[in-house]
């Protein structure tokens, strides 16, 4: 064993250990320090290399006085890169190496000059105060924590953007609701991949038209366009910018414009013209203005009504809050507007009866067949218009006593207006007076008599009718009603999601209708006069047709449900049209990820195989076990 040591100039002896590789003829320098001129706490700091121990010794005077294993104390701590201080006076320093497998060699030496120095072992370069060479196990430690921190990047980048968030594909389309009354812009939207070729579509806005419908604009039809820009702009604003000119636009207009269309076709037809010409000049892609026939009315409503109460299985679907107990498939639809009036359901069994009143679907890749009939004219308003004209037939004078309208109401309407709508002109004759007044008598019972009278319940050719001679098949299932079959019996408190008894609604409408109209009108002043003056008859014509008309019985009555809203889109005939619609509509892939599922499993697997292979080989040559000891410098 030999080795190089610093010594003082006063010849004491030091002590020296050395923890030696077994293998002998290998160099290993071991560091030598001492503290202070006195002597005392001489320390020898062995560097630990791979699994080796560290030792140190304490000499005073030239003797031992301690010692062991373990390591510098925190103030001394000792790195790759440390350079011994430079030695206190009379101290030499220097690098020790040792031969065999010796745990603690006493080594002496005579006094020393300062300069003087025990010859160094040929492996051991002597510290000259520069720093020493870097060990290999340290470059590969170093190489290896690179590649661990590229593999972890790696991993974290391939994970993060796989699962990002993709890009919503959102087709809009948008329906404009030409009633008889009034128009209303509906935007919708739904997945550009859609589901079994028909969209997930759900309304996003919807914007009332200031006015009244586009047919109240037959005397200046040039009106009727300009009419709808206002909400056009509003649908500019919701859909993105970038798809305004690949977004359908379609007016469908309803029982209003197909009265106008009997009246007086070429107002009608200068209506249509007059909307075409607004929508085309609007940035979005035009596809068509048309008056829907009374049967699509009824179908689309059908389709709404199912749509959203889930009973297509699609998904997306928003649950109805209200628990329908269909023992069907499917809800059938019962829709008033202000001049028609339609049912469509899916009967039981389908007959050769009254193969027009049939119709077929394909929606979320299934075949529906319904029966379907609307009734024209028979809306609220022309009701109310039928009746007042059947009335007046029987008035000898220009006063007219009405039982559907509150006690203590007038009205006075024009005899020479009043026949030219279509409902009305069969009823014509000549009148001595040309203008009618009306008072109310709020009398439920005598309304309810009259209102029978608009239904003909004698003539049916079929096995089974609704009224005028229509076939109607025996109910099947439960029902939504909506439309201004919401609005009245909402107004009138009778849209409870516990349904109420038919005995329990006439009970209410007559309490309604009773009351003076002084009451109503204050009760009631946010509401304009015209509207709130017909909801007693509203309310009795509602009973009338639904209990008359569509046969509905104090055993089913429960199974009509009122509807004005089913989640964020309204009951009515508009998303239905979109529904079918998107049929026409080419589907889309969907946006794909950067990388297929079997890659992105593959590449997750390889990058997580070499961290952990890095990881662990790095763990191995920092520690060292002794089966790895060999041949590694």
């Amino acid at each position: 064993m030999r080795g190089q040591l610093g010594a003082d100039v006063d010849g004491n002896s030091l002590w020296h250990e050395g923890a030696v590789r077994p293998e002998a003829g290998v160099a290993d320098p071991r560091w030598i320090v001492r503290k202070g001129p006195e002597h005392e706490g001489l320390k020898g700091l062995l560097r630990p290399i791979w699994c080796q121990p560290m030792f140190f010794i304490w000499v005073r005077g030239g003797q031992q006085v301690g010692g062991g294993e373990g390591s510098l104390e925190a103030s001394q701590q000792v790195t790759d890169n440390w350079l011994l201080p430079e030695a206190p006076q009379g101290m030499h320093r220097g690098v020790s190496s040792f031969r065999g497998a010796g745990t603690a060699a006493k080594m002496t030496s005579p006094p020393l000059g300062a300069d003087d120095a025990i010859p160094l072992q040929s492996a051991a370069p002597a510290v000259t105060g520069t720093k020493p060479k870097m060990s290999t196990t340290r470059k590969i430690l170093l190489i290896l924590g690179f590649l661990s921190t590229l593999a972890a990047i790696a991993l974290i980048t391939v994970a993060v953007t796989q699962n990002q968030p993709l890009p919503k594909n959102i087709k809009y389309g948008i329906v404009l609701d030409a009633g008889s009354s009034h128009t209303n812009l509906y935007v919708y939207e739904w997945p550009a991949e859609k589901e079994n070729d028909t969209g997930v579509v759900q309304q996003v806005e919807v914007c009332k038209v200031e006015g009244p419908g586009i047919s109240g604009y037959s005397q200046t039809t040039e009106k009727a366009g300009p009419s709808l820009v206002q909400c056009l702009r509003q649908a500019e604003g919701v859909i993105p910018l970038k798809q305004h000119q690949e977004t359908p636009v379609y007016l469908g207009a309803t029982a209003g414009m197909r009265l106008l269309r009997l009246e007086n076709k070429d107002a009608a037809e200068k209506v249509l013209s007059s909307v075409e010409k607004t929508l085309r000049s609007a940035p979005f892609n035009f596809q068509g203005a048309r008056i829907i026939s009374g049967q699509e009315e009824g179908a689309y409503g059908w389709i709404t009504i199912n749509y959203l109460l889930g009973n297509f299985k699609q998904s997306g679907w928003k649950k109805f809050l209200h628990s329908l107990k269909s023992v069907s498939e499917t809800s059938g639809a019962l829709d008033l507007g202000g001049a028609s009036t339609q049912i469509t359901f899916v009967p039981d069994e389908i007959s050769s009866e009254s193969p027009q009143n049939l119709l077929y679907f394909r929606l979320y890749g299934k075949d529906y067949r319904v029966y379907t009939h609307s009734f024209l004219c028979y809306g609220k308003d022309q009701a109310l218009q039928q009746k007042l004209a059947r009335d007046l037939q029987s008035t000898e004078n220009s006063s007219l006593f009405d039982p559907c309208f509150h006690q203590g109401y007038q009205r006075t309407i024009s005899v020479s207006n009043f026949f030219k709508n279509p409902c009305t002109s069969v009823e014509k004759k000549q009148f001595p007076f040309s203008q009618l007044h009306i008072e109310g008598e709020g009398n439920y019972e005598k309304c309810r008599r009259n209102i029978q009278n608009l239904f003909n319940k004698t003539d049916c050719p079929y096995s089974s009718c609704s009224f005028n001679g229509i076939y109607l098949p025996p109910l099947q299932g439960d029902f939504g009603a909506f439309s201004a079959f919401y609005f009245v019996m909402n107004f009138l408190n009778l849209t409870s999601d516990d349904p109420f008894t038919l005995d329990e609604v006439a009970s209410a409408i007559k309490k309604f209708c009773a009351r003076p109209w002084h009451e109503v009108k204050l009760q009631y002043h946010q509401i304009k006069e015209k509207y709130l003056s017909e909801y007693c008859f509203s309310g009795a014509y509602i009973l009338s047709l639904l209990e008359n008309g569509y046969e509905f019985t104090t055993e089913n009555w429960k199974r009509i449900h009122f509807l004005g809203k089913i989640g964020s889109s309204d009951a009515g005939w508009t998303l239905g049209y979109m529904l079918n619609l998107t049929n026409m509509i080419p589907a889309e892939e969907p946006p794909a990820p950067p990388l297929s599922y079997g890659s992105y499993v593959g590449l997750m697997v390889l990058c997580s195989l070499v961290l952990v292979s890095v990881i662990l080989l790095a763990w191995l040559l920092f520690h060292k076990p002794k089966c790895l000891q060999k041949g590694v410098v």
